[in-house]
Formats: C-alpha cells, structure tokens, sequence
C-alpha cells in the first residue's frame, strides 16, 4: 500500500426533506449568497424553491446565476464570478448536479483570487481559500458532491480536464433523492455508468490496496443491482437514494486509499467527445471505458481478471469487459461511437485533438503515446 492521508471535510445531509437544515448551515457563512443553478430543472423539481425559502427563512440576501450548461464552460464561471465580486457575497450556493457544482468551486475560487476561471484550471493560481460552498445535488453521477474536484472546459482553447484543490471541497452538501426523480431516464442511465466509471478509474489506479478493491466492487455491484430496476421504476425513493449514495462514494476518496492515484486515462478520453459533439459526460464514459480496457488488456489485463471474479465469477479479462460493456447498455448508454451518431469519416478529428492535447491519466504504467490514442479510438467504432 502507498502512504495516504484520509481526509474529508465535507458534511453530507442525507435524505428527505435535508434542504430544510440549510438555512441553519448558511448563516454560519455570512449574509449574502450566489445562487448558481442550470437551465430549467431546479425550478421543476422543488429545489431551487426549497433553498430560496430556506435562505429567505435565514435573512440572507440571494443574488442568482443561472445558464450553466450540463457539460461547463469558463465564460459562465467567468461572468457569474464578476457577479459575485461585484455584490461582496459571503458564500456560493450551487442547485443541480455535477456541472453547476464543479462551476460553483471555481467560481467560488475566482471571487477570493480575483481572477479567471482558466488561471485556476491552468494552476497559474495555487489558492489560498476559497468561499463556502454549498451544494444541493440533484443528479446522481459525478460525486463532486464530497470531493475537491472540478472539470471545466474552454470551447475557445477546445480543451476540457479536471482540477483538484483542498480549498474547494464543499462545506456543505444536501442530498434528497427526491429531487432526482425528474431526471429523465437518458440522464438518470449516463450517471450510473458516470459512477461506475469513477470507481473503475481508481481500480486502474496506481498502487495494491486489497480494501479499497473491495469497496470498489460492492460499488459497481450497488449499481448493477439498482441501476437498471431504477431505469425501469424512475420514481422509486429508495432506488434513487441507493444509486445516488453509491454516486457518492464513488469519488469521495474512500475507493483511493491506499493507492498513489487513480488512472482517468478514460476521463481525458471522453472529454474530446463532449468537446467536439457535446456528449453527454456519462455518454462519453460509456463509449471511452470499454475501448480503452480492450486495448490495455496487455497491461491491466490481471486487473480485469480480479474484477471478473469479484463481480461476475468470471476470471477473464474478455469476459469482464463484456459483462460492463452489457450492463452500460442496458441502462441505455451507447457503447459505440456509431451509437452518438458519429461516423468513421470524424476518426480523424478526433484523434486529432486526442493527440493535441495528450490525453492520458494519472498512472504511470498506462500512459499513451498516439498511436495508442489512434487504436483506442478504432475500437470506439468496432462492431
């Protein structure tokens, strides 16, 4: 095992009805908030209502941004960040899933360092603090929810990646299932495969820790148990909040000790799709993640085999893949470029910008050279 230090300073609210602690929460931060939110389905689905109330209840002074786009850019980070220098608020409070909470770190960054999302992204800023975060989640997928990550992308610079700083875990974060019953059922199967995907990412990981293997494992098999009965019963409570527990530890660190890093050699895959077509971030997984396992077989093909005993009783690395590639399809999530509707005739923009910007992760005994990227990206389209 590598030498770790186990620490998360996020306090997770966990059920129904939890929004009605935040008011309490927030006033402990001060008495002016940025409310950052989507494009429509915080409104339908009672949260955005909820926490304005709360905060209302509290006599904290609610200045608002709202448009974050599902896959986020830097100019909204940008321009919501000018807002909140502008008004001098105390705190960021982010309604929605993954995108608005990444946004919200950043932009909660950006107030305190008085600079561009993109210096932040770019680490030309190594931050000092950053404001309270506080977040009400309303999708089950990334578990940026418990983590100090965040992935933005500049459309300009056409690149997209994650960073990572202690001053950006949440203070606070509030999960009620119940506001993620209206997500749509496309939605709802890219952030089963979103999760497993994080926890696959730190199973590739560098490092031996036996425990966290086991924690990895009753994850994904959370998700194969629940994940299609919720696909076919989307109001179900207790189906949404085991999924959207299972969401979040699989990106909180608990799946990590132990381990030097995790790989997401795949995350960095998938983020040239969603750049070039604007796929779905879950989408993208689905199509990047069994690619990439074919083609390192050679070298994690031992840790395939440990996975298929461990979920299947399947001790082949063929068999492994195709027992994930089945399960992301049957919760509706393509597996094949053709399926997005992308032909071989774009195979070379997108090896392109795969090669521009270096996709690779994070362990050094699967790093990729182009051709690797080029052959991936073959087996993207491979009936």
């Amino acid at each position: 095992m590598e030498n770790f230090i186990a620490h998360n300073p996020t306090k997770v609210h966990f059920g129904k009805d939890v929004v009605g602690q935040l008011g309490e929460a927030a006033a402990q931060c001060g008495k002016k908030a940025l409310l950052v939110y989507g494009r429509g389905s915080v409104l339908r689905n009672g949260s955005y209502q909820d926490t304005k109330d709360q905060l209302d209840k509290a006599g904290i002074e609610i200045i608002e941004y709202s448009g974050i786009k599902p896959n986020p850019i830097v100019e909204d980070v940008d321009k919501a960040a000018a807002l909140g220098m502008e008004k001098e608020v105390d705190m960021v409070i982010a309604v929605g899933g993954g995108s608005v909470i990444d946004s919200a770190k950043i932009i909660a960054v950006c107030i305190t360092e008085q600079c561009s999302g993109w210096d932040v992204m770019k680490e030309l800023r190594d931050p000092v603090r950053a404001l309270p975060i506080m977040a009400v989640l309303t999708l089950a997928a990334t578990g940026t929810e418990m983590n100090a990550v965040a992935v933005l992308q500049n459309n300009q610079t056409m690149e997209k990646f994650g960073y990572r700083h202690p001053v950006m875990f949440p203070k606070h974060s509030f999960l009620d299932p119940n506001y993620t019953r209206s997500v749509p059922a496309n939605h709802t199967g890219y952030g089963i495969v979103d999760l497993v995907a994080h926890v696959l990412e730190s199973y590739f990981g560098y490092g031996d820790a036996s425990l966290s293997d086991r924690f990895a494992a009753s994850v994904i098999l959370e998700a194969m148990e629940y994940g299609p009965q919720l696909m076919r019963n989307p109001d179900d409570y207790l189906l949404r909040a085991r999924i959207m527990w299972a969401a979040t530890n699989a990106l909180n660190g608990l799946l990590s000790y132990g381990r030097l890093n995790g790989d997401f050699t795949s995350h960095s895959l998938g983020h040239q799709l969603s750049l070039l077509y604007d796929t779905p971030h879950g989408a993208s997984l689905s199509i990047a993640f069994p690619a990439w396992m074919k083609h390192m077989i050679p070298k994690v093909g031992h840790r395939l085999e440990k996975l298929g005993r461990d979920l299947f009783g399947d001790p082949s690395a063929g068999g492994t893949i195709k027992r994930l590639e089945s399960f992301f399809s049957e919760v509706s999530c393509p597996v094949r470029l053709g399926d997005i509707g992308v032909g071989p005739d774009q195979k070379d923009e997108i090896v392109a910008l795969m090669n521009r910007n270096e996709c690779n992760g994070k362990n050094p005994d699967n790093l990729l050279n182009d051709l690797d990227r080029e052959q991936i990206v073959d087996l993207m389209f491979e009936a």
